[in-house]
């Protein structure tokens, strides 16, 4: 069995005070979108030089492999609205043929008004003051409107608390966000509400110096119990629609991880992962390449809907828990305006620790 909660062994403590990983070169530098947080710092983003077997290939889509955190699309458009060069020189057609050796820079477009309606979404705010709020997100929630989520967000419902104070860098569908996490993933967020504050937190994101933890209910036991798990995250060769472990085009990536507790003989486990590195669906991506997805992950979890070893209420519980079950439970930063270390912590939602409770054990106390 691994240690207990209220034990932190030596190596566990070691590997979480260990300096986060040097960029290495043409990465930029959020479980969720780091590119994004490059580019909402305000710094253009330098990508390059291009290798001599991916010359030749479109601008857009060798974009896509070196930025996998930032949409196909979304790089479309900041190619044909003209935000994009190659060795200086503006390019404004996606189809554009790169060569071997070129270097290509995007930068942020002007801030734009927010266009999504205000709307009364009840919000659990954890800390707020003139400069950023921290909300507890619950699963379910879209964090900023998009294709198949117009409305219902966070956004929506910020836009509804804050009024107009919220940063204007985040565009037209993003105001004041600096980082997401996923729909069907619990936790916390923080959000700017001036541009001082969207700068310096998105500065914080892409030099990986934010304290971020999240508890993971996932399939069997790990082994070892605890350690770190590696491998460049890009868009699947094979499925444009998920993140995967890639040879080449990905983004070095890494996660610590600790086994809090195993239950039913090993059969699940209550897992605590922190980011060295924020990439999409990080979390998800590595502890399925170690052979131990989430429960309830539609995307990464689906061969694993059933395990052997579960009890009747374990099976019935996980057989109805129709998420990813992952929450973002500890958040710290360095305050913007103040330059105080500020942290935030969030206990596991009702969901996650009936899951728990099913599997025999009990939900972990906030440290």
């Amino acid at each position: 069995m691994p240690a207990a909660w209220s034990e932190t062994p030596a190596v566990w403590d070691a590997l979480f005070d260990a300096p986060p990983p040097q960029p290495q070169q043409a990465e930029a530098s959020d479980e969720e979108d780091e590119d994004e947080a490059a580019l909402l710092s305000g710094e253009p983003m330098v990508f390059g030089p291009v290798e001599a077997d991916d010359g030749q290939q479109r601008l857009d889509k060798w974009l896509a492999m070196a930025a996998p955190d930032v949409s196909r699309s979304r790089l479309k458009n900041l190619i044909e609205q003209g935000h994009v060069t190659i060795d200086g020189a503006l390019i404004q057609d996606a189809r554009h043929a790169v060569k071997p050796g070129q270097r290509i820079t995007v930068c942020l477009p002007a801030a734009a008004p927010a266009d999504p309606e205000p709307q009364d979404i009840p919000l659990t705010v954890v800390y707020e003051d003139q400069h950023l709020i921290v909300i507890d997100k619950p699963a379910g929630m879209v964090v900023h409107p998009a294709a198949g989520s117009p409305d219902g967000t966070v956004v929506n419902a910020l836009l509804h608390h804050c009024g107009s104070s919220l940063s204007g860098i985040g565009g037209v569908r993003r105001p004041g966000i600096v980082h997401r996490i996923d729909k069907d993933t619990s936790g916390l967020l923080v959000v700017a509400k001036t541009d001082q504050a969207h700068h310096g937190l998105a500065e914080q994101f892409a030099a990986h110096t934010l304290e971020r933890a999240y508890w993971a209910v996932v399939w069997g036991r790990p082994s070892p119990v605890q350690g770190e798990i590696t491998g460049a995250i890009g868009r699947s060769p094979h499925n444009r629609q998920k993140m995967a472990i890639v040879q080449r085009g990905g983004k070095h990536a890494l996660t610590r991880y600790r086994t809090i507790a195993s239950y039913l003989d090993g059969a699940a486990s209550l897992v605590e992962c922190r980011l060295a590195t924020g990439r999409t669906h990080q979390i998800r991506v590595h502890m399925t390449h170690l052979g131990h997805p989430l429960i309830g992950d539609p995307v990464y979890g689906q061969q694993n809907k059933r395990r052997k070893g579960l009890t009747d209420e374990a099976a019935a519980c996980v057989s109805g828990f129709s998420r990813q079950a992952l929450h973002a439970w500890l958040l710290g930063f360095i305050h913007p305006a103040t330059g105080e270390a500020v942290r935030f912590t969030s206990a596991l939602p009702n969901d996650m620790a009936d899951l728990v409770r099913s599997l025999g054990g009990e939900p972990p106390p906030i440290p």
